[in-house]
């Protein structure tokens, strides 16, 4: 029986709708500091962000040319630990994590029982028993496996809900909604860092590690989601501004808006949770298949392991593909693709004007075999426009392995 009292009876309208207005978004950690840096704030994924703060198009660029600081603390972090952690995470996601660690990261999947997408995540060994972790581990026995995961802001609550549905009693999950979640990214990210955390340089591509700054427990990944080198740094919250004014004291490093954030993850060609990946979405549709393991491929055992597997066989319905679109319009996510009958086959799922390809580029899902013809049409607003089909990213990617 539910300990939580029912929330008291009230109308609806005429019409039917509930008038229960929705929660205000919620705060950032940084929100004063993003005001008094000229950030110009707007609701997104259940919080007030910024957006931009000098132009997204000379934010795009200087995060390409020298360093930009992230706001991602709207992301939930998760400590998730117990006996055979493992295999209880195993049973949820495709990644081979029994070779998995401490230390190293993994890019992975939430998947239902249909293999759909219903978040794409980083997950971490942590070794428990190890140096010091700063994270609450204290009540953790030994022995027992330990990970700590970063899924997406807007899917974070859902995402615990099933995890905490389908994760075992003796499995325990953490929500460190105390911490904050910044991200540096760009060429000069690690000179920037290394200056204020001596030794991040030492880290490679998908590697983490606990470091001090000013008394404070950080844990910092190298990593990030712009296909620049970069780090995430998690921080309690209330060391989060001072973090936040260190690192922007370096000539290299400007903060950076959601408009921009976007834009460098398109040329990337990283998929964003919401708009390419969805519950409809398999992996061998989106493209994903680095995150299905060998070993996983082999055994099966996760969520819509049958579907998935016979998709890669068989080959996928529609397919996700990158684009670049013929003159200076962008064609936003919603467009239609359209074969030579004026039939729709697929549709764009993000789209923009890419600074550093200087042309409109988008991703969009449509059957592979119209993708192999090289070219697509594309209708927005009842206007077609001509797509040449690319390979992904649209930028190569600078991680540093």
């Amino acid at each position: 029986m539910s300990d939580i009292a029912p929330e008291p009876a009230h109308e609806l309208r005429a019409d039917g709708t509930d008038p229960v207005e929705e929660l205000p978004p919620e705060l950032l950690p940084l929100d004063a500091w993003h005001r008094a840096k000229g950030g110009r704030m707007v609701p997104f994924a259940g919080y007030t962000m910024p957006v931009q703060y000098e132009g997204i198009m000379a934010e795009h660029l200087w995060t390409r040319e020298s360093a930009g600081l992230f706001d991602v603390s709207h992301m939930g972090q998760l400590l998730i630990h117990g006996p055979d952690a493992t295999g209880a995470l195993e049973a949820l996601l495709p990644g081979d994590l029994r070779i998995l660690k401490p230390t190293k990261i993994r890019y992975s999947l939430l998947l239902d029982e249909q293999g759909g997408i219903l978040d794409d995540l980083m997950v971490t060994r942590v070794d428990a028993a190890g140096p010091e972790v700063p994270f609450p581990l204290s009540e953790a026995a030994e022995g027992e496996d330990a990970f700590y995961m970063v899924v997406n802001g807007a899917t974070k609550y859902d995402d615990i809900g099933h995890l905490r549905e389908h994760l075992a009693d003796e499995i325990t999950l953490n929500h460190l909604d105390d911490r904050a979640l910044l991200a540096v990214q760009g060429p000069k990210a690690v000179d920037a860092l290394d200056r204020i955390l001596p030794g991040v340089a030492a880290l490679t591509f998908m590697t983490a590690g606990s470091f001090d700054w000013n008394g404070h427990a950080l844990w910092v990944s190298r990593s990030g989601y712009t296909g620049e080198d970069g780090y995430e740094i998690s921080l309690p919250e209330d060391a989060a501004a001072g973090f936040a004014d260190a690192i922007c004291a370096e000539p290299e490093v400007k903060p950076i808006g959601l408009g921009a954030r976007d834009s460098l993850r398109l040329e990337a060609g990283l998929p964003l949770y919401g708009h390419d990946l969805s519950p409809d979405t398999t992996p061998v549709a989106a493209d994903l298949g680095f995150a299905l393991s060998k070993r996983r491929r082999e055994e099966g055992g996760f969520p819509g392991a049958e579907r998935i597997l016979a998709e890669r066989a068989a080959g996928p319905v529609l397919k996700r593909i990158g684009m670049i679109v013929e003159g200076r319009q962008p064609v936003r996510e919603g467009a239609d693709v359209v074969d030579a009958d004026g039939n729709v086959v697929g549709h764009v799922t993000s789209g923009g004007f890419a600074p550093s390809v200087q042309a409109p580029i988008a991703m969009a899902y449509c059957p592979p075999a119209l993708a192999e013809t090289g070219s697509l049409t594309l209708r927005q607003r009842g206007k077609l426009h001509t797509a040449r089909v690319v390979p992904m990213p649209f930028v190569p990617h600078r991680y540093v392995r």
